[in-house]
């Protein structure tokens, strides 16, 4: 049995300024939904070291930039990692990121992994994130992606080798959090 991995913070220059108060921090969740609720202190404006971080892998499709079957493929990696005796982050929601792409979009379930440990399904993307909590209502994720990744770019000196987004909400809680989704800027190294 694996110890459960604990994210470890890589403070960046601005990681203490954010651009979001407490006070602006949305209401928690209705009691019917279960979605991630995260600190602004731990993931906005902040790196977080991934060289330990795995994920089961599957891929999307998207039509007219829309991902389709986005519910049905998140149940079937929950269902491989169950078959296969993987454990999710037991302390805390595992990310669940969905990647660019035209057509077909990665889709990453973070799962518990013993680091020394290579199983071949497992993706291990090493290097770090650079992260974003922002509010995203209709037509503004491409707009905040897009500025993440140039301000990622110029902080470290090149764009990021991928740009993920964890929808943080779902159909009951969106509209009261406004659509809030942690963007990150990945790079290999």
């Amino acid at each position: 049995m694996t110890e459960p991995r604990r994210r470890i913070l890589i403070r960046g220059e601005s990681a203490g300024a954010t651009e979001r108060d407490s006070d602006e921090r949305p209401a928690p969740a209705p009691a019917r939904c279960d979605c991630p609720l995260l600190d602004p202190d731990e993931w906005h404006e902040v790196e977080s070291d991934w060289s330990d971080i795995a994920f089961l892998k599957t891929m999307v499709t998207a039509v007219a930039g829309v991902p389709v079957g986005f519910d049905t493929a998140r149940a079937a990696l929950k269902a491989a990692a169950a078959e296969r005796g993987i454990a999710l982050p037991g302390d805390e929601q595992p990310m669940l990121l969905i990647g660019e792409g035209r057509f077909r979009r990665p889709l990453l379930l973070e799962v518990e992994a013993d680091p020394g440990a290579r199983d071949a399904d497992l993706y291990r993307p090493g290097g770090f994130a650079f992260s974003r909590l922002v509010e995203a209502p209709w037509g503004e994720l491409g707009k905040a992606a897009r500025q993440l990744e140039a301000d990622a770019a110029a902080r470290y000196g090149r764009k990021p080798d991928a740009l993920y987004a964890w929808y943080l909400t779902c159909g009951v809680c969106s509209r009261d959090r406004n659509f809030e989704t942690l963007l990150l800027a990945h790079y290999r190294a």
